[in-house]
């Protein structure tokens, strides 16, 4: 059944400009929003995908430097939503909001393709560009502008979409959720396994090489088609107009708290139970009380960066590890970057096996594994991956060494695993598979005749066997990682949306990601401050502080009270409701008192009146 339906303002009663049909009880609208989160989760995820392999192999930086710049590029990820979020409520609204940056994401797209098109410097045809500087700096800009579209439309997408649904479904909004989530788990496991199979292509116009203009370009066209596909339903979106930015509301009311604090520190004023009760002078005490609450949840947030720490190297150190292993499953050969579909796969498995078999049989077992438990032993399996990490990165130590070949001819050149001998007009074609870590001598004959049948006198011996370390000893610390994500994310956003006031959720949502960004920034910190020799002291090193902060959390959460923010809202609601119930009934005795006063006034003149005529 369609039905045609006007959205009406729930604040103003006035129809707005969106018209859209339902159909079995949902808006259509919504079609357009989920096909637009879905190609805008592949394009961000497809193309992160490859980001630290085209770092380390087009732009030929090395692992830390290439490690940095992926973590500052996911860092400015998570900082901008708090950026979208201002512009959004206090300025363009929503809609406008996901338009203007999602053109700016796709040119940011479209600039990382053209960036990896080695031919557009390759003066000389030999396969390398010769002005990398253009390369690099065009590739910056476009990631900026990723960061910049991607994080600004983060906190708009979802909460527009529910925007779409009247008083009367939600039911239908909280189907609309989950379908939403699985379109950002489907777009990501999509294309971290369709992106690497391009990039690993050859392509190009005077050479062949690695194409990662390719596995750039579906990104970026994807992203122009998600941008089209959210224009296209502008007519049937209900479009809520800014209502003003809590974000800055709480901060002025905390900065005014901080301020009227710090002139009322002499001790002849009297002190107050909490900090934020300084805002009382000019701030509204229920808006006091909910940013109490919202504080105490960001107190416990501190410890939190640590785990992001850990889990956003996934996409970079984890994946630098996985060049130097076996990828060769017998039927397929699997990318280093490829690994990372591991880890959706891993959370579309295990979060419905948490939620109906592992949490309700701990509850059957009497222990009360509260939210915050639940964060601590997230974070402990996170530690326990590093520690899988740095025992898999010693394996492959132990077996890799650099890569030589004794060769004793002259005039010879080797391109990937082919040797070209030329003497003369006349050359002869070698060519030889080798395995990572693998040594070889090959012995030419001073004696040879180069033709159609050289090679066959070319011989050559195995010095050191191909390194045997495979990528499946990577499912280890991707399952402990993915299983800490389900415990640790899942269930942070869960704890944070339960005890945050109705209207700063936003807020704190904010904080969270703030988390997330500031451990990327620590990444940035170890990997070009620590310099350590080995990479699995690394891996051991962020182990060890997260077990380190994984106590001080536990501690924190050991003493934290859990609230319900809604009974406190309602009380303080109550509260004023009776200081108005009293403030009336004073008002009303006052005029009480002084009709009465008018009354005798006027019968005493009355009176007097009467004595004269009298």
């Amino acid at each position: 059944m369609i039905l045609l339906t006007d959205h009406e303002d729930p604040k103003t009663g006035k129809k707005n400009k969106g018209t859209s049909k339902e159909v079995c009880g949902y808006p259509l609208s919504i079609f357009f929003i989920v096909v637009n989160e879905f190609c805008e989760r592949f394009s961000y995820y497809g193309m992160r995908a490859v980001l630290v392999l085209y770092f380390k192999y087009f732009l030929r930086w090395d692992d830390d430097l290439a490690t940095s710049i992926y973590h500052t590029f996911v860092a400015l990820c998570y900082l901008t939503p708090i950026l979208g979020a201002i512009v959004a409520d206090s300025w363009l609204g929503k809609f406008k909001t996901i338009i203007y940056l999602s053109i700016v994401y796709a040119i940011g797209q479209v600039a990382m393709a053209v960036s990896a098109i080695h031919d557009i410097t390759d003066t000389d045809r030999d396969g390398t560009p010769n002005n990398m500087t253009f390369h690099v700096v065009l590739s910056m800009v476009g990631l900026f502008l990723i960061a910049l579209g991607t994080g600004g439309i983060k906190p708009c997408v979802a909460a527009f979409g529910g925007d779409q649904f009247g008083d009367h479904q939600e039911r239908q909004r909280r189907t609309f959720f989950s379908v939403f989530y699985l379109c950002i788990n489907g777009g990501s496991l999509l294309s971290t396994i369709i992106t690497p199979i391009l990039r690993a292509q050859n392509c190009g116009i005077y050479s062949k090489q690695k194409c990662y203009s390719l596995a750039f370009g579906v990104p970026a066209a994807l992203m122009v088609v998600a941008l089209v596909v959210f224009i296209v339903g502008s007519g049937m979106y209900y479009k809520a107009k800014p209502e003003g930015n809590i974000m800055g509301d709480v901060c002025k009311c905390i900065g005014f708290a901080i301020s009227n604090r710090y002139k009322h520190r002499s001790k002849q004023y009297p002190s107050r139970e909490h900090w934020m009760d300084w805002a009382e002078d000019k701030y509204d005490k229920l808006l006091i009380a909910q940013i109490k609450m919202v504080l105490k949840v960001l107190f416990l947030y501190i410890p939190l960066p640590m785990f992001w720490t850990l889990f956003d190297q996934k996409g970079s150190r984890w994946t630098l590890q996985a060049t130097t292993m076996d990828g060769n499953f017998g039927a397929i050969v699997i990318q280093p970057d490829q690994m990372q579909t591991v880890n959706p796969i891993l959370i579309l498995t295990l979060v419905p096996i948490m939620d109906s078999v592992i949490y309700p049989l701990i509850k059957k077992c009497g222990l009360n594994f509260t939210p915050l438990k639940r964060m601590t032993v997230g974070m402990f399996l996170a530690a326990l991956a590093f520690v899988c990490a740095a025992v898999v990165q010693i394996e492959i130590d132990v077996k890799l060494f650099p890569l030589f070949i004794c060769l004793i001819f002259p005039f010879l050149i080797i391109i990937r695993a082919t040797f070209f001998l030329q003497s003369g007009q006349l050359s002869c074609a070698f060519s030889r598979d080798f395995g990572f870590g693998s040594s070889y001598t090959f012995f030419i004959p001073s004696t040879l005749s180069l033709g159609s049948n050289c090679q066959e006198s070319i011989t050559g011996a195995e010095d050191i066997k191909p390194n045997s370390v495979h990528m499946a000893l990577q499912v280890p610390q991707y399952f402990f990682i993915t299983a800490g994500e389900v415990m640790f994310s899942v269930t942070g956003l869960e704890f944070s949306y339960s005890q945050a006031p109705s209207n700063m959720k936003a807020v704190l949502q904010a904080g969270w990601l703030l988390t997330v960004a500031i451990g990327n920034f620590i990444v940035l910190i170890v990997a070009e401050v620590a310099k350590l020799p080995k990479q699995w002291t690394e891996y051991v090193l962020f182990a060890s502080l997260l077990l380190c902060v994984c106590i001080i959390f536990s501690i924190m959460a050991y003493f934290y009270t859990y609230i319900d923010p809604t009974e406190i809202e309602a009380k303080f609601r109550r509260n004023v409701g009776d200081d108005d119930d009293d403030k009336n009934d004073k008002q009303r005795k006052l005029e009480m008192e002084m009709m009465k006063r008018d009354l005798d006034r006027s019968d005493d003149e009355h009176y007097k009146g009467k004595q004269t005529k009298m």
